[in-house]
């Protein structure tokens, strides 16, 4: 059975970022993941982790102002050198956190920026990441996301994905793929991930519409969790949803596949 990571930008934030891997720990999560640790020391995370018996499973590169609303600047022509600051400054991290993977968000189209200027972008700040990660021990991972919750984003399908990864041309590139972003852009969940399963290295969640946790909505988790159990995938599935009420009372999912 894949072991599950706890998001802890979308889960526990009842609880200050800190305290939220004591509370991920408590509950039996045996891992974490989060957008972005950067607004913190290396060093107080690694503590927290530590203290707490917890896997650092996975962040993301730097991905511009999200606060502002950008999500991801990896196809964003005027932003390379800043797209090559933040992979150095990923890697900081990554070496004290014990993190051996990190996701690279694409990033919304920019106005006035074509598709394939774009694309040719994004292949080449992959290509760099990637190799830059790869001599420091760390995978790039990448993923689609729907542009219902995010308009505009670039990298949005899984063949898309699959395809620019060719051109990239990296042993050091895989896919990450989220169920939710997937059922809403292209459904067929689980002859898809049979199908890629030797390219995809991480697997996130959440069930929809809503965006909550398992058994809220249409994806039968149930049949997934065995699928991939039967697959063979050893990997990590993070939870990346928003919890319906709070997010101990929504665990009652993960007891019944643990």
């Amino acid at each position: 059975m894949p072991k599950f990571a706890a998001n802890l930008s979308m889960l526990f934030t009842e609880e200050d970022f800190l305290d939220r891997f004591a509370a991920a720990a408590k509950a039996g999560f045996q891992g974490v993941e989060y957008l972005f640790p950067y607004d913190f020391s290396a060093d107080e995370i690694k503590q927290r982790l530590d203290a707490n018996g917890l896997t650092q499973v996975l962040f993301n590169l730097p991905a511009g102002d999200w606060g502002a609303g950008e999500r991801g600047i990896a196809c964003h022509p005027d932003r390379v050198e800043e797209f090559r600051a933040g992979v150095d400054k990923a890697i900081e991290y990554a070496k004290v956190l014990g993190n051996t993977q990190v996701n690279c968000l694409a990033g919304i189209q920019p106005d006035g920026v074509s598709s394939e200027q774009a694309r040719q972008t994004l292949v080449e700040n992959l290509r760099f990441a990637a190799d830059k990660l790869e001599a420091a021990g760390i995978r790039l991972i990448a993923e689609p996301i729907n542009t219902r919750d995010i308009p505009g984003f670039f990298l949005n399908r899984t063949e898309q994905a699959l395809e620019i990864f060719d051109e990239v041309g990296s042993r050091n590139l895989q896919l990450q793929y989220d169920i939710y972003h997937m059922q809403i852009m292209e459904g067929d969940l689980a002859p898809t991930i049979e199908k890629h399963l030797g390219r995809i290295a991480h697997v996130q969640l959440a069930d929809n519409p809503g965006r909550h946790e398992p058994g809220t909505g249409e994806i039968n988790y149930p049949f997934l969790f065995a699928h991939l159990d039967r697959l063979g995938y050893d990997g990590w599935i993070g939870c990346e949803y928003k919890p319906k009420t709070t997010t101990v009372e929504g665990l009652g999912w993960l007891d019944s596949v643990r």
